[in-house]
């Protein structure tokens, strides 16, 4: 369950904030911002809406569900008027972080789809994403990488995750379904070989 609390500010001075939990070896977590839960029990593969949160500068904080003694991780975030910002917890836990990404932040094609790709599975190596033709779309991406949006036909796609400059296709990913007008993110999360295994979330951004 989500604990999507609502501010009462000045909607003039709101940013719109989401969670995503990318750790594949960390437990659900409690999310508190300022000491306030925003955010409970989020587990692992799982993310908010966007939550409207005051302009400001928060500490945001993550406890193991339904606990609130050492956190797993505290960060410092800030929040812009009419930002629009997805935060994810990445990495292993005993590496943990927080990346805060900013999200509908391209000019937009009319009737494309915009997307990009980011690469949050903390074993993988550099990886391009291409289509099963072997059409490279982003090419050499890193862990925590992340690359431009770019505009494309909207149309169901099926798309391949393979080890930087080879054939070697670590995830095949289909239905990739994109409509004209909408931003997109492709999340690669899990692990290379190991459990949780390689998989892709795509997101649908912005407001």
């Amino acid at each position: 369950m989500y604990n999507n609390t609502k501010y009462r500010y000045n909607e003039n001075s709101m940013g719109y904030v989401r969670v995503i939990h990318t750790v594949p070896d960390a437990p659900n977590v409690d999310i508190y911002a300022n000491d306030k839960l925003i955010i409970n029990n989020l587990s692992y593969g799982d993310y908010t809406d966007y939550l409207d949160i005051p302009e400001g500068t928060y500490k945001i904080s993550l406890y193991v569900a339904g606990t609130k003694n050492s956190p797993v991780l505290a960060n410092m975030v800030t929040v812009n008027k009419n930002s629009i910002l997805t935060v994810a917890a990445v990495g292993t836990l005993s590496e943990i972080g927080l990346l805060a990404i900013t999200d509908a932040n391209s000019p937009k094609k009319t009737g494309q789809a915009m997307i990009r790709f980011l690469h949050l599975s903390p074993n993988a190596p550099a990886v391009d994403i291409t289509l099963p033709n072997g059409t490279v779309i982003f090419s050499n991406v890193s862990f925590k990488h992340i690359t431009p949006y770019i505009d494309v036909t909207p149309m169901n796609y099926t798309l391949q995750v393979r080890v930087a400059g080879t054939s070697n296709v670590v995830l095949t990913v289909p239905n990739v379904i994109l409509a004209a007008d909408k931003f997109y993110t492709v999340y690669a999360i899990g692990l290379a070989g190991e459990e949780p295994e390689l998989e892709a979330l795509l997101l649908l951004d912005g407001k």
